[in-house]
């Protein structure tokens, strides 16, 4: 398995495809309870399958991820070939970018001494829907880019 496997709720909202997944093998809802309960070791690679080809499309789609942490947000652009990122660190400590109010409080002083910004460009070492997958597994979340174009911008103007 390249990725990990879906959960169970992930599986449920894909339902649909998961059955079309398993119409492309053959294999209609009868047979596959019959292979859930007397071929499980086939049903956990047909559900591994799955997952990895899942997150092979959402992985090869992901442009921009986030992650937020008590004091760092890490934000990312995601290229062919390598990612950049910006990376900005609060240097009050009792500062909470996991609150609403710590968000608010990175805005009102967004381009102080108290946010360290950080830009940086990274070549992916492994293949690209890997990398990402990792920084996933890290914490990061898909986003719309919004708040790294808005950094982004400013920084570049």
């Amino acid at each position: 398995m390249k990725y990990s496997r879906l959960t169970k709720e992930q599986f449920e909202e894909l339902n649909q495809e998961f059955s079309t997944f398993l119409a492309t093998q053959a294999i209609d809802q009868a047979e596959w309870d019959v292979i859930k309960t007397e071929k499980p070791e086939i049903a956990e690679q047909e559900l591994d399958v799955f997952s990895d080809l899942i997150w092979e499309g959402v992985l090869t789609k992901a442009v921009y991820l986030e992650h937020f942490s008590k004091n760092h947000i890490f934000l990312f652009h995601c290229f062919d070939t390598y990612v950049k990122s910006i990376v900005l660190k609060s240097l009050v400590p009792e500062t909470d970018f996991l609150t609403r109010e710590g968000l608010q409080w990175l805005s009102d002083n967004m381009f102080t001494d108290t946010i360290e910004m950080k830009v940086g460009k990274k070549e992916f070492t492994d293949e690209r829907n890997v990398s990402i997958f990792g920084l996933i597994q890290q914490g990061a979340f898909l986003s719309d880019g919004q708040l790294y174009q808005q950094i982004n911008s400013i920084i570049e103007s």
